[in-house]
């Protein structure tokens, strides 16, 4: 009888010797059966591939998650079984494929460090009278004040911004508008940039961009990460600041302060559709007193 490790010495021969696959993908496809096999004599005893089922398959996955695998090297071992089973489809005549459905776990998403409360009260400490100065503070309060992502706060306009409600409207990803509360500190720092205006030849208005260059120019994305990691330095703040540290500090304190996950979502402007079903039902005003219970810098006056 044709064992189960016999029909993966047959597949790796013929990747070998046939399709002449790389050293690399010999040694992968080698390593990965390998695992399989011992699995198989461990747990399963299965005698041929037909045995193999798809919740033996997914045991395989369960172990190899347990041990500490990461979710690519899970994922080219489903790979490697996917083709073997593809190649004794094509020469054995074999039928269904038991890893063709199984996926592997969920690479966990590595998050920016978010900055210390402390920190950020370093950040915003000493402060350089130059226009340029005073404007990557404001850029650095409003970030951090309203979690804004960097392109939302590279394209926003002075008129976006509502100066009676404290709040500002800005367009995020898939073109959604939303409108987001700003913390007084924030405004302050904003209007203080809008002092030092305009710059260069520009031609000031409400259409005006909130942010522009030293030329008057709209600034750009690189430029907002280069002055901040400057502002970072010149605050001897450790570490690399970049935009989005600002968006996930301003979501972890405000996660920290409230434990209001959803609200913290919300104004975060997440648009995935299960995001958009679980905050249905939460309304703007509940936003807007999570936030000015809760963000360190917000500091709202009550009306």
């Amino acid at each position: 009888m044709i064992t189960l490790a016999d029909q993966c010495d047959a597949f790796l021969s013929y990747q070998r010797d046939v399709r002449r696959v790389s050293p690399h993908t010999y040694s992968a496809y080698q390593r990965d059966l390998d695992s399989f096999l011992r699995f198989n004599l461990d747990e399963l005893d299965r005698a041929q591939a037909a045995d193999v089922s798809e919740s033996d398959v997914r045991q395989w996955v369960a172990t190899m998650h347990r041990k500490g695998l990461s979710s690519a090297s899970i994922q080219r071992g489903l790979s490697a079984l996917r083709a073997l089973y593809r190649y004794l489809s094509k020469h054995s005549g074999l039928s269904g494929n038991p890893a063709l459905a199984v996926r592997a776990p969920k690479a966990s998403r590595r998050l920016p460090k978010a900055i210390e409360a402390d920190g950020i009260e370093t950040l915003f400490h000493a402060q350089d009278d130059d226009p340029l100065s005073v404007r990557d503070v404001a850029i650095a309060e409003l970030l951090y004040s309203s979690g804004l992502r960097l392109a939302e706060l590279v394209h926003a306009n002075i008129i976006d911004i509502d100066r009676a409600d404290k709040l500002i409207t800005v367009t995020g990803k898939g073109n959604k508008t939303r409108t987001i509360p700003v913390g007084s500190l924030a405004l302050a720092a904003i209007d203080r940039w809008l002092q030092c205006r305009p710059l260069g030849a520009e031609s000031l208005g409400p259409d005006s961009p909130l942010f522009v260059s030293q030329q008057g120019n709209r600034i750009s994305p690189r430029t907002v990460q280069a002055r901040l990691k400057r502002l970072a330095q010149v605050n001897h703040l450790s570490g690399k600041l970049h935009p989005h540290m600002l968006r996930h500090s301003f979501a972890s304190h405000l996660l920290e302060s409230s434990g209001d996950l959803r609200a913290v979502q919300e104004l975060l402007g997440h648009a995935n559709i299960s995001t958009t079903q679980i905050y249905t039902h939460l309304d703007f005003q509940h936003l807007a007193k999570v936030y000015d219970a809760a963000h360190p810098r917000a500091k709202r006056r009550s009306e």
